[in-house]
């Protein structure tokens, strides 16, 4: 399955980025490509995400997330369109100084007629702008 990993040093402290991460109804103040999203079965530490983003094409899915605080939030694939799987993490390293490095772990598996570039979009262009945002959305809020 595809994948990728990215990393970003977000200047505050651990907490604060794992709350904005787990705050998903949020989701679309800060990421322009997030159109719609909900919650929805609250079990414990666990969630599901139903998203609604706009990249290249418009698609729906939904996640089961699980919160691991103080650093880790990791997902599975529940359904979705053009998606066969998607699942990943979040790992959060505090390095001192009130700093975190957050790194953003991703691999998906898409249907055989999805266009290869909407996963070079996804990976190449959409990966690094979202990081960017959580980090502006934080940095903003600490």
């Amino acid at each position: 399955m595809p994948g990728a990993t990215r990393s970003i040093v977000i200047n505050a402290p651990m907490d604060k980025v794992f709350a904005v991460i787990a705050d998903y109804d949020k989701y679309g103040q800060f990421l322009p490509e997030v159109k719609a999203i909900r919650t929805s079965d609250l079990q414990g530490s666990e969630v599901k995400v139903h998203y609604e983003v706009d990249v290249v094409k418009r698609v729906k899915y939904t996640l089961r997330l699980k919160e691991e605080p103080p650093n880790k939030v990791s997902w599975t694939f529940v359904e979705g369109e053009v998606m066969k799987d998607n699942k990943g993490n979040w790992l959060l390293e505090d390095i001192g100084g009130g700093k975190t490095k957050a790194t953003y772990s991703i691999e998906m598996a898409l249907g055989p007629f999805v266009p290869k570039a909407i996963i070079n979009a996804m990976v190449d262009k959409q990966l690094p702008t979202m990081l960017e945002a959580f980090k502006k959305r934080v940095e903003a809020m600490a």
